[in-house]
């Protein structure tokens, strides 16, 4: 278990923690900010275990799994909470929960063909708007809900392109499915 694995297991622990201090009925006002601190906390360790992992050639096939489905549980959780609180609507959270089912699918067609799709520019860019986003609708501040709306809606489209790029670049992983 190296340091890059150690810090996707870490994101994961924060899941619950982060949960609770959205929902859970307890610390009044500095709950909110608790929930941001862990969710800001948990994001940092996703840019840093895939720097170090790299950096360091401590990439395994763990990371390889655990990393993009901890960056999944994180953003995901984090959206039902804001669905929860009325901040985001439920129909763009299904979107972007449809698209992650269908690339983890399309992945696993490929890598039973011994296909390995990397992470696209398109797939990086949503993750760090979908996060900037869940950043802003936790802080939930009146004079930046603008932004807020615009990034969601920017997180959206991201979502949607990135999974159009996916799909038509690796097309031939599907071509031979029965």
């Amino acid at each position: 278990m190296n340091l890059p694995n150690r810090l996707t297991v870490f994101r994961v622990i924060l899941i619950p923690f982060f949960v609770f201090f959205m929902l859970a009925p307890v610390g009044g006002a500095y709950a909110g900010w608790i929930a941001l601190a862990i969710f800001v906390i948990a994001s940092l360790t996703d840019l840093l275990d895939g720097q170090i992992a790299r950096r360091c050639n401590l990439v395994t096939d763990f990371g390889k799994f655990m990393d993009p489905l901890a960056d999944k549980m994180l953003v995901i959780s984090a959206m039902v909470c804001l669905v929860e609180l009325g901040r985001i609507p439920s129909w763009i959270v299904i979107i972007i929960v449809c698209r992650e089912f269908i690339i983890s699918g399309f992945r696993l067609i490929a890598a039973e063909k011994g296909v390995v799709i990397a992470a696209s520019y398109w797939g990086k860019f949503k993750t760090v708007f979908q996060m900037a986003m869940v950043i802003l609708m936790i802080a939930d501040l009146a004079p930046l809900r603008m932004l807020t709306r615009i990034v969601m809606w920017i997180a959206l489209a991201l979502t949607v392109v990135s999974l159009a790029d996916y799909l038509v670049k690796n097309r031939a992983v599907m071509s031979d499915v029965k």
